[in-house]
C-alpha cells in the first residue's frame, strides 16, 4: 500500500525535491500529499507549484506563540492524512505536544553525523574541531532536538582547504541520496 507523505520546508527545498523526485518513480511505495512551508517566500514552494504538488503556507510570524503555530500545523496535517512527515529544512522547533501527537511519523534530516553537532552551524563546528569526516543523519523526531533514533547516515570526507560552503555542498549531495533511501526503508519496514 502506498504511504502518504507530507514534507515540511522553510527554504529552498532541495531535500523536498529529492524526496519528490524519488517518489515520482512508479516503484516507490510513497507519494507526496502535502508540501507545507512556514515561510511564504520559501523557494521550495516554486517547485511544488511547478510540479502541481499540493502545498500550503502557515506563516509562523502570524501566531502569538509556538503552541498556536503548532496547533495550526497539526490541523493542516490532519487534513492531508500523512502516514509520514518529513522535515526537510524546516527551521522551526516543534513543541513536545506536537511531536507526541505525531510520534513515530516524524522524521528529519540533519547535516551532521549525530549525535555529533546537533543544532545549527554543523559544518563550521566540524571544521573548527579538525574532523576528517562529516555527513548527514536521518532520524526519528523526538521532543529533544536531534536526539531521535537514527534511521541512516551518510559520511563524506572533509578535504584539505574545505570551507563551510564546500563542505555544505558535499553534505547536501549526500543528503539528496540518503533521505529518499531512508524514506523507502521506513515505508517498506
Amino acid at each position: 500500500m502506498t504511504k502518504r507523505v507530507a514534507i515540511l520546508i522553510s527554504g529552498r527545498g532541495s531535500n523536498m525535491r529529492a524526496l519528490c523526485q524519488a517518489m515520482a518513480s512508479p516503484d516507490f511505495p510513497a507519494k507526496p500529499v502535502l508540501i507545507l512551508s512556514n515561510r511564504p517566500d520559501a523557494a521550495g514552494l516554486d517547485y511544488a507549484r511547478a510540479e502541481g504538488l499540493p502545498y500550503t503556507v502557515i506563516d509562523h510570524t502570524q501566531f502569538e506563540s509556538r503552541a498556536a503555530f503548532d496547533a495550526a500545523l497539526h490541523d493542516a496535517l490532519q487534513k492531508a492524512r500523512p502516514d509520514i512527515i518529513c522535515l526537510a529544512g524546516f527551521m522551526r522547533l516543534l513543541t513536545p505536544g506536537f511531536v507526541e501527537k505525531w510520534a513515530g511519523s516524524l522524521i528529519n534530516i540533519h547535516p551532521s553525523l549525530l549525535p555529533k553537532y546537533p543544532g545549527l552551524k554543523t559544518h563550521q563546528r566540524a571544521l573548527n574541531a579538525g574532523d576528517t569526516e562529516a555527513g548527514c543523519t536521518v532520524h526519528h523526531v523526538v521532543p529533544e532536538m536531534d536526539a531521535g533514533e537514527i534511521i541512516g547516515q551518510s559520511r563524506v570526507p572533509i578535504l584539505p582547504g574545505d570551507t563551510v560552503e564546500t563542505l555544505e555542498a558535499r553534505v547536501r549531495e549526500a543528503e539528496h541520496q540518503l533521505y529518499p533511501a531512508c524514506l523507502r526503508k521506513l515505508v517498506e519496514s
